[in-house]
């Protein structure tokens, strides 16, 4: 027997998700956090046979505000909430890992992800750093990248870029000189990769800049060296940006 009723719900649905797709636009807001992810934790994935690309978030327990606060950032583009990760131990007993969420596939996710993967990429899952990229780094997206990858230890950031090549390091790093006036640096750590760093007086101006969107989750503050920053009083920048 025909289900004539689920027939015609799936066709209505069909109808409106193509509607909902057209009606689609990243803001600037949402691309510049899809960018300073890409350059840290995010990550995009075109399947086998998927014509579109989607956009995938995940961060450890601990930080599940931040995934709540990028999830609202982006939610027009996620048709289902974020979600907690378990994995299963040695003695297969089932444990929390991490908080994640996904995006729609889209026309738009695939021009990007076409921009942050190689050909190779396309199969091995590795992101690229795309010559554009002093066009798209602005203050937002570099306080996302600091949040993603960025450690604050001594007075000084420095930045997990292990899965870049020194090339694109040299990028990067010619990116921040011009488009912030910041000096980076960069140091081999044993067999991982590169880790990009910046001395005392470079991240004071690192943080001068990303602290105002830094600031708008307070359980990410210790990233730029400012713990419980609303107990504390200690609120350099003060002035939160939009």
């Amino acid at each position: 027997m025909v289900n004539t009723v689920g027939s015609c719900e799936n066709k209505h649905w069909q109808k409106r998700w193509i509607a909902i797709k057209k009606s689609l636009v990243l803001t600037t807001k949402q691309k510049s956090l899809i960018i300073g992810s890409l350059l840290g934790d995010g990550t995009m994935r075109l399947g086998k046979n998927a014509i579109n690309a989607n956009f995938k978030i995940e961060h450890g327990l601990a930080q599940k505000n931040y995934v709540l606060w990028k999830y609202e950032v982006l939610k027009p583009w996620i048709f289902s909430g974020p979600k907690i990760s378990y994995r299963y131990d040695n003695n297969r007993l089932k444990y929390e890992k991490s908080w994640w969420f996904r995006t729609i596939r889209h026309p738009f996710i695939t021009e990007m992800y076409k921009e942050f993967y190689s050909e190779e990429g396309y199969r091995t899952g590795r992101k690229i750093i795309p010559m554009k990229i002093k066009e798209y780094l602005n203050p937002f997206a570099l306080a996302i990248w600091i949040m993603d990858d960025g450690s604050y230890s001594n007075k000084k950031i420095d930045i997990s870029t292990y899965s870049f090549s020194l090339h694109e390091i040299n990028i990067l790093q010619e990116c921040l000189k011009n488009n912030f006036g910041i000096i980076a640096k960069y140091y081999r750590d044993r067999n991982k990769g590169y880790r990009m760093y910046f001395n005392q007086e470079e991240t004071k101006k690192l943080v001068k800049i990303t602290y105002p969107y830094i600031s708008r989750i307070p359980s990410m503050t210790y990233k730029v060296g400012i713990h419980n920053p609303v107990t504390t009083g200690f609120l350099p920048f003060a002035k939160k940006a939009g």
